[in-house]
């Protein structure tokens, strides 16, 4: 029943880790994608969208998707690069704090085992 309470305790630290876009910005891919033909449009719209509702993994798939045209200037292909590492870097952090929130809930359960 611990590994349950732990299992349990990170799935809630992970999906309260999502609670924001802070650290993504996505206003240079805005702006670049702008007049772009629809599909494009379409494609770097459907990754914004997954921005900022903080689906990273959706994100990151829409831009790799994205990043391989072979239609995007190159204004529009640095954007799409810079926001890739904006999002791993949030993946990351998000990771981090989910994993260091776990530690925490097992060292509360321990310390509460022991009472």
């Amino acid at each position: 029943w611990i590994l349950t309470a732990v299992m349990a305790s990170v799935l809630v630290l992970v999906g309260c880790s999502k609670s924001g876009t802070g650290t993504v910005d996505a206003s240079q891919i805005e702006k670049s994608f702008a007049s772009a033909d629809s599909t494009l449009k379409a494609s770097a719209d459907k990754a914004i969208s997954a921005i900022k509702n903080a689906d990273y993994q959706g994100a990151l798939a829409e831009l790799q998707k994205l990043a391989t045209n072979v239609n995007l200037n190159e204004e529009q292909k640095k954007a799409v690069s810079d926001l890739v590492a904006q999002v791993q870097k949030a993946v990351t952090e998000t990771a981090t704090k989910a994993v260091e929130g776990a530690g925490k809930a097992v060292g509360d359960m321990q310390k509460s085992l022991t009472k």
